[in-house]
């Protein structure tokens, strides 16, 4: 069911409903959402519903995602993933505290995962004062759990500091995506009131909620760039944004999931991720070393752009097989003439492309500022071409819109093996400098056109050729 969650959920599951926006959040930059509550909030009973996708995993280092909080520890209210490792976790509390532990770990940086946490204090049941459900599915594997004691009056109350993606300073903040963020006031409500179960495949998928939002209830779509933090339902009070801009607005959501780059990739302990996984960077001189977007493909036509960041030198982007990943993992694309490395890259420092052990020229070299487009193309018989431009001239004459005429045969022109799928990679050697990814649900750099693709998804700086969609799930749906 994980993996039917990590792609068939969240796009090419149809849903009649569609989330437009998510809120990208990085602990690097201190980025949350505050709001001071006020007299008349139900200490006892709530709900929080929300989507999240991961992009970045914790250890024991500390906290990643914080939704209520009073501001000390003493007065805590809180829900969040990492306090050990990657499981959930909850504190109910005022001067006294009662705590949880998940024994699951959730670790799959490529699904958005929806979250209700069902609060009733004034249950006789202990074990329904407090309630946590995954894709609509109780938690009932705890590796602790502490229930609230009966009509217990909770951290959330006038004057506590309410924050959504962080502690404070001193905590790691949400590292990732954030859609759909309901707070309901005074009322407990199952997580069939914000989704349910797909009868042909079984799969948890988003739906409106339709109820109320009494006292200080709130609801935030982030459809509103100039105003990420505003109130559509509810109290009508707005959340402040601190150190989140425009630029912090996603169309990666949980109705249409886009890729990027790959946290769970083998080897890839000296990578550094960042910026809703859209930022690469070594953290040291380890050799080249490749990883790759997050989701592959067997068939269909690709688009992606890339841009090489200050002092980004040593750089090879490009296309690269998913499978046996230890085994292309610690080198550039396309280093290896046998069947477990194929790939084709377009190198920085030459201009030259690289493939299967060999090199040529091929265009132009690329440095810090340049925007590179990879187009990715496997025809309905399997045989796979890459193309590539730089600062939309695309190289040695190709023209994808058009037909395959110069691009690169990722086979030699024969057809790509069975179990064989192909995504987005870059290579990076030594310390240099930021890589950074736009597969169109976030932009990992400034796109200062915009620019689509055919069925109206992604934001690119140069126009998407004709034919080439960006890899998210709606359009996996349609054309993989």
């Amino acid at each position: 069911m994980e993996a039917l969650q990590r792609l068939h959920n969240r796009g090419s599951v149809s849903t009649g409903y569609d989330i437009d926006n998510s809120c990208k959040f990085e602990d690097a930059n201190d980025e949350y959402f505050t709001r001071t509550n006020a007299s008349g909030t139900n200490r006892r009973t709530w709900t929080v519903s929300l989507w999240c996708k991961r992009t970045e995993l914790s250890t024991a280092d500390g906290l990643t995602m914080e939704l209520w909080d009073g501001g000390v520890h003493s007065e805590a209210t809180r829900l969040g993933f990492g306090l050990n490792n990657d499981e959930l976790w909850y504190d109910i509390g005022y001067s006294t505290k009662f705590r949880g532990q998940t024994t699951r770990q959730y670790t799959d940086t490529a699904a958005w995962y929806h979250i209700v946490w069902k609060v009733d204090t004034t249950q006789a049941t202990e074990a329904d004062r407090m309630r946590l459900y995954v894709n609509g599915e109780e938690v009932t594997e705890w590796a602790s759990r502490q229930y609230p004691t009966q009509n217990f009056d909770s951290a959330v109350h006038a004057g506590t500091l309410a924050r959504l993606g962080s502690y404070d300073s001193s905590y790691h903040g949400f590292r990732g995506y954030i859609a759909e963020f309901n707070y309901l006031d005074g009322l407990a409500v199952a997580p069939t009131e914000f989704g349910e179960t797909d009868e042909d495949t079984g799969i948890w998928k988003p739906k409106a909620y339709s109820g109320s939002y009494p006292g200080q209830s709130c609801y935030l779509d982030f459809s509103n760039s100039a105003n990420l933090g505003s109130n559509a339902k509810g109290d009508d009070v707005d959340w402040t944004a601190n150190n989140i801009t425009a630029a912090d607005q996603a169309t990666d959501t949980p109705t249409n999931n886009f890729a990027v780059i790959n946290t769970l990739q083998s080897n890839n302990s000296n990578l550094i991720l960042s910026n809703g996984a859209t930022s690469l960077i070594k953290s040291g001189n380890h050799g080249w070393q490749t990883t790759s977007a997050n989701m592959a493909v067997r068939k269909g036509k690709w688009y992606a752009e890339f841009k090489l960041d200050t002092n980004a030198t040593l750089i090879m982007l490009g296309v690269n097989q998913i499978e046996d990943d230890v085994a292309w993992n610690g080198s550039y694309i396309g280093a290896y003439s046998n069947s477990t490395a194929r790939g084709m890259a377009y190198y920085s420092q030459t201009g030259y492309f690289y493939r299967n052990g060999g090199s040529g020229a091929i265009g132009n070299t690329y440095a810090a500022g340049d925007i590179i487009g990879i187009a990715l193309c496997i025809n309905d018989n399997l045989t796979g071409f890459m193309g590539m431009h730089r600062n939309g001239t695309w190289q040695n004459s190709q023209d994808p819109s058009a037909g395959t005429t110069n691009m690169l045969g990722l086979e030699y022109g024969n057809a790509i093996e069975e179990g064989i799928h192909y995504t987005f990679a870059i290579s990076n050697h030594e310390g240099t400098g930021k890589v950074l990814a736009n597969f169109g649900g976030f932009d990992g750099f400034t796109v200062s056109s915009g620019n689509a693709d055919a069925n109206g998804y992604g934001n690119f700086e140069y126009a998407v050729p004709t034919g080439y969609y960006a890899l998210c799930t709606k359009n996996l749906e349609e054309f993989a």
